[in-house]
């Protein structure tokens, strides 16, 4: 069992920036990715960015592309998403979800890879 718990939402202007974070706790030395997405009102998860948890490579969305910045701190056990230069098409829930080694396999785009989720956290950007 992983838990993850997201923290760092909130309410922001166009133009503004918010840092998320997500921190694990469990079986953590099985982690082999982290990933978050995102769920606007009425519509289905999206992917937004993902990292390997021992090379550390990364993936985004092509909608979070120069503008959000995924990273690790491995003796912490927690990821984050800088999330900059924000647009009211960014307000979501966002969640943070774990990949353990042997889990199923795909690619991080797709939700059905991931093991372990968070709750969530409210991000809300105003226009």
């Amino acid at each position: 069992q992983v838990q993850l718990v997201e923290s760092g939402g909130g309410l922001v202007q166009t133009g503004g920036s918010l840092r998320l974070s997500c921190a694990a706790s469990g079986r953590t030395s099985m982690l082999y990715a982290m990933g978050w997405f995102r769920q606007a009102p009425g519509k289905e998860r999206e992917f937004a960015a993902a990292i390997t948890w021992s090379g550390g490579s990364t993936y985004y969305a092509d909608s979070v592309k120069g503008r959000f910045t995924i990273s690790k701190d491995n003796a912490k056990n927690t990821v984050y998403l800088e999330m900059n230069s924000l647009k009211p098409e960014d307000t979501a829930v966002y969640y943070c979800a774990a990949k353990l080694r042997g889990g199923n396999s795909g690619n991080y785009y797709s939700t059905l890879v991931y093991d372990y989720w968070g709750q969530g956290t409210q991000v809300t950007v105003s226009s």
